[in-house]
């Protein structure tokens, strides 16, 4: 029996790769990133699909798995991730990330050491920490700067990150195109039909490839599995987080001291670390999709 919302979830790895990810799709994702980066000069025309698993230089190096990883008609790279569940050091992780598509570049020979731009796209179902205090922001575009001169020092490495649940625009207030995507983006899933304000063509086909009873039983069967992944993974971290945290204020408070209470709080993040990843291999979710979502090493959930 078919689930009984009209649309995909563009959170689940399904829904993301249906519709941003393939060929026939791929206007809508450079629709999407013309819109985000807003340039005034060199919009992207052309993309070409790169594969998303990335090795290290060698055997022994952790390697990536991207969402998805493009590289446009002048060589700039793109990576765009659909962030479910909150995670430990997720800026890390995108940093780390972004190092592959620069280290691919290396040209051996008379190489000058010249760059193509590097972008990481995070599309986030949560709020970063740090900025629960600011519900104004929900767009970083985050770039190299000097800090005696407050300028840009290197404008070819970028990370955006697109804090959703920041975004509370209802239809009516709805301005720009950029407002209709992240609108899109935060309540696809919930919608029972295409609002009359996104008339725009792009979005036609998005909603269109979007609908749940244009997909056969085969992908449906994917999707169904797809979203209970994402169900039980988000579940999963926000429970385990909150008492693993909760445990280490509980005991940072009994300590009384600073470095009790640190102490704690790691120990804390810790043991929520492998609760999540525990309740999530029982649940047979993929040991790489644990990875990215707890911060733990593949080795290290195996042992589990």
């Amino acid at each position: 029996m078919r689930v009984k919302d009209k649309y995909l979830n563009p959170f689940t790895d399904f829904g993301f790769k249906k519709l941003f990810g393939v060929e026939p799709n791929k206007d809508i994702l450079i629709d999407f990133l013309n819109e985000l980066l807003r340039k005034d000069e060199g919009k992207i025309q052309e993309i070409i699909y790169l594969s998303p698993e990335q090795l290290g230089r060698t055997s022994g190096d952790r390697k990536a798995i991207f969402d998805l990883y493009c590289e446009n008609e002048r060589g700039e790279k793109f990576i765009v991730e659909m962030q479910k569940a909150k995670q430990n050091y997720f800026k890390d992780r995108s940093i780390y990330y972004s190092t592959f598509p620069i280290q691919s570049q290396a040209h051996k020979g008379g190489w000058g050491f010249e760059l193509n731009s590097v972008y990481t796209v995070g599309i986030l179902d949560f709020v970063f920490d740090e900025d629960r205090g600011d519900d104004q922001v929900f767009h970083h575009e985050v770039q190299l700067f000097d800090k005696s001169t407050q300028a840009v020092f290197y404008d070819k490495l970028t990370y955006i990150y697109l804090e959703l649940p920041k975004f509370t625009k209802t239809l009516d207030e709805l301005e720009t195109h950029f407002d209709n995507w992240l609108y899109v983006l935060k309540h696809l899933e919930h919608l029972t039909a295409r609002p009359t304000k996104l008339r725009e063509s792009i979005f036609t086909k998005l909603f269109e490839q979007a609908e749940i009873a244009n997909i056969d039983d085969e992908e449906y069967r994917e999707y169904e599995e797809s979203l209970k992944t994402y169900r039980d993974l988000k579940n999963s971290i926000d429970t385990a987080r909150g008492e693993g945290e909760e445990k280490g204020r509980r005991e940072g408070r009994e300590e009384g001291k600073r470095e009790g209470k640190e102490e704690g709080r790691r120990e804390g993040k810790k043991e929520a670390e492998i609760a999540i990843a525990g309740n999530l291999k029982r649940q047979h979710v993929p040991s790489e999709i644990i990875s990215r979502s707890t911060g733990l090493g593949i080795e290290e959930i195996e042992k589990l």
